[in-house]
């Protein structure tokens, strides 16, 4: 239907307000209603929709480079994708998620707190079945993990603090690192019941397996650079980060011009004082070197190459072989 009123039916309409047949005051607004807003109290909403939209924002980066890392090591292709970002008490989370679960428990350097990564069971029977050369067939009867699959889960979920580190240096500096795995919910006090956590939902497909990957992050964790989550301080970063960049090529620039002395000790031997005193012109002093060892080539009096000395275009050179310090450490 369309929006707007043909003449004929503005008529109609005046007509029936004139002849009493609908009160105005049954379409007219209740004024009062508008300016009262219900608030849940155990719902406090300590992220507003710019956080949220920066927080989405760092965790679909994450999830681009999850999908990276799994689909290589798993050999096969894998969907990762956000799905929502929600601010919910810790106690609605605990519930919203099975009770037989694998938790990643997470430290975020310097940040205090710790934050849980939840996996799905059938998405981790699913990683498990790929990784040791199954098809990932599906449905998986639900259970706790083995000692060998734990240790197995470790090696493919380590590298994930990498990513959520590379995911959120446009904010700021983290050293995410593991702590523990759980599979029951209930031991897991991240915080209290009715604190604020942010929850990033991610779906996982991996072949016929899908399933969901929860990212739990307490609000006191993530209270200190809550200024920090914005899209003006990630530009002002990103100008920060290039104008550095910039600083640095000067530098750079300006030390490859830097000039070094380079000395090639041909070799060494071992004198007597008396033999030091009696050397005399057209004397020949053996060397501890033969003609094939390499010599020892000096960058600003320090030892730095391997090399070979010979010649070239009628004037002495050396050809540098290798580093010198591989071959200090194996001495």
């Amino acid at each position: 239907m369309s929006e707007v009123l043909s003449q004929s039916e503005i008529d109609a309409l005046l007509s029936a307000i004139s002849s009493g047949e609908i009160d105005t005051s049954d379409i007219r607004p209740d004024e009062r209603a508008a300016r009262v807003r219900s608030y849940d109290f155990r719902r406090a909403m300590r992220f507003s929709k710019d956080h949220l939209r920066v927080l989405r924002r760092i965790h679909e980066q994450f999830s681009r480079l999850l999908t990276t890392h799994l689909t290589v090591q798993l050999r096969t292709v894998i969907q990762v994708q956000v799905e929502s970002v929600d601010q919910v008490p810790y106690e609605e989370f605990i519930r919203s998620i099975p009770t037989l679960t694998v938790l990643h428990l997470m430290e975020m350097e310097p940040l205090e707190g710790r934050v849980v990564l939840e996996m799905n069971p059938q998405v981790v029977f699913a990683m498990l079945d790929r990784f040791m050369g199954g098809d990932s067939a599906s449905p998986y009867r639900e259970r706790e993990l083995t000692d060998i699959e734990m240790t197995l889960m470790k090696k493919l979920v380590t590298p994930v603090t990498e990513l959520l580190a590379d995911s959120w240096r446009g904010v700021t500096q983290l050293e995410p690192e593991f702590v523990s795995m759980e599979s029951n919910p209930q031991f897991l006090q991240l915080t209290t019941p009715n604190e604020t956590v942010l929850v990033i939902a991610m779906s996982v497909r991996i072949g016929e397996t899908s399933g969901l990957i929860n990212l739990c992050i307490p609000h006191t964790t993530v209270e200190p650079i809550m200024p920090m989550l914005s899209n003006r301080h990630i530009m002002d970063a990103g100008h920060r980060k290039h104008a550095d960049s910039e600083e640095e090529h000067a530098v750079k620039s300006h030390v490859l011009k830097v000039p070094v002395d380079i000395e090639v000790q041909l070799g060494n031997t071992d004198l007597t004082v008396d033999e030091l005193l009696n050397l005399d012109v057209g004397d020949t002093i053996m060397l501890q070197q033969t003609i094939h060892d390499p010599a020892v080539v000096y960058v600003d009096g320090a030892p730095a190459f391997w090399g070979s000395i010979g010649k070239r275009n009628k004037a002495y050179a050396v050809k540098i072989l290798r580093d010198w310090e591989g071959d200090r450490d194996g001495e």
